[in-house]
C-alpha cells in the first residue's frame, strides 16, 4: 500500500514508521528542519516496542509521489485548509484519506473538500514526543482506531486494518467512531489545556486534589456534551478512562504542553473550543470547560497575536 503522512510532527512519524518497517510504501510529508533531517538523516524512532532507525523518503511537495491509497492526515487542525490545498488529486481513485487529528471537526472538514466517501475518521493512541528534528521518543500505547461514517465495515477498512496489523499499530476497527471520537475528545479537552496551562505531565496534575477535581469537572462536563450530541459515553467509560490515565499515562507530555514549551501555535480551539460551540449549540452550560477555554486562548494569542 502506498501511503502518504501528511504531516510528519510526533504521530505521523511514528505511524509512518511502523508502517514502513512492515514493508509499505511510505512518504512522509514535512517542511522546516524536521524535512531537511528527515532527508539528510533519516528517521529515528527510540521506543519502548523497539526501535528504528530507517531511510525515508520525504518532502514538502505531496503531489510529486502521487498517487496513493491512503493518506494518514496528521496536521494541526488550525493547518487543515491549506495541508488538504496540497494533497487534491494526488488520492487513488478508491483511495482513503484518514485523519487522525485531535477533536471531532476535521473530518467534516475534509468531507467538504473531498467528498464523504474519501474519507474517514480515527484516533491515535499514542505517547509520542518529537524531541529533536527526525526524532522520535515513544513511551506509551502506539496504535490507532478508525472506522466508516455510517458505521460499517467495509472492505477497504478491512484492508487498511490489514496493513495497520502487520505493522503492529492496529488498535481496532470500530463500528462506534462517533463515540470514539468523543471520547478522545473529552482526554484531550481536559489533559492538553490543564497540562499547557499549569506546564505540569498528567501525573503530576492527577498528584494534585485540585488538580484531580478540576480534571473530573472537565471531563463531566464534556461527557454531558458528548451525550447531548449523540454520543453516549456512560459513567463506566469515563472512569475507565480516568484511571487508565492514572494507572498509565502518568510520565505523559501532552502535545499541546509539547507546543507550548517549542513557542508554537497551541491547538485549543479544536480542542476545548470544539466542546464549547456544540454546548452552546444545544444551549448547554460548561462554566468550567468555558474558563479553562478563555485561559489557554490567552496564552496562546499573547505569544503569536493574530493581529
Amino acid at each position: 500500500m502506498k501511503v502518504l503522512v501528511m504531516g510528519a510532527g510526533a504521530v505521523g512519524a511514528y505511524c509512518g514508521a511502523r508502517l514502513q518497517a512492515a514493508g509499505e510504501d511510505v512518504v512522509f510529508c514535512a517542511r522546516g528542519e524536521n524535512l531537511r533531517a528527515l532527508q539528510q538523516h533519516g528517521l529515528e524512532l527510540q521506543s519502548y516496542r523497539g526501535d528504528l532507525k530507517l531511510k525515508v523518503t520525504a518532502t514538502d511537495e505531496p503531489a510529486r509521489f502521487a498517487p496513493y491509497d491512503l493518506i494518514l492526515f496528521t496536521v494541526k487542525v488550525y493547518d487543515t485548509d491549506r495541508a488538504a490545498e496540497r494533497i487534491k488529486q494526488c488520492l487513488k481513485p478508491d483511495g482513503v484519506i484518514l485523519t487522525l487529528q485531535n477533536g471531532i471537526e476535521g473530518e467534516q472538514r475534509l468531507s467538504e473538500i473531498f467528498g464523504h466517501q474519501s474519507v474517514m475518521a480515527g484516533n491515535a493512541r499514542v505517547g509520542v514526543e518529537l524531541v529533536a528534528p527526525g526524532k522520535v521518543v515513544h513511551s506509551t500505547t502506539g496504535v490507532i482506531e478508525f472506522g466508516e461514517f455510517d458505521g460499517t465495515i467495509s472492505a477497504r477498512a478491512k484492508r487498511i486494518a490489514e496493513v495497520f496489523e502487520r505493522a503492529g499499530i492496529l488498535g481496532e476497527l470500530t463500528t462506534e467512531m462517533r463515540e470514539k471520537r468523543w471520547e478522545k475528545l473529552m482526554w484531550n479537552a481536559t489533559f492538553n489545556t490543564v497540562t499547557t496551562l499549569t506546564r505540569r505531565r498528567v501525573g503530576e496534575v492527577l498528584a494534585d486534589p485540585e488538580g484531580q477535581a478540576l480534571v473530573r469537572a472537565l471531563m463531566a462536563e464534556v461527557q454531558a456534551v458528548a451525550k447531548t450530541d449523540g454520543a453516549e459515553l456512560s459513567d463506566e467509560r469515563v472512569s475507565q478512562l480516568y484511571a487508565h490515565s492514572v494507572a498509565n499515562l502518568s510520565s505523559l507530555k501532552t502535545s499541546t504542553f509539547q507546543d507550548l514549551e517549542r513557542g508554537k501555535r497551541l491547538e485549543y480551539d479544536a480542542l476545548t473550543g470544539a466542546v464549547v460551540r456544540v454546548a452552546r449549540r444545544h444551549g448547554l452550560k460548561v462554566p468550567v470547560v468555558e474558563t479553562v477555554y478563555a485561559l489557554i486562548k490567552l496564552l496562546d494569542e499573547g505569544a503569536h497575536p493574530r493581529h
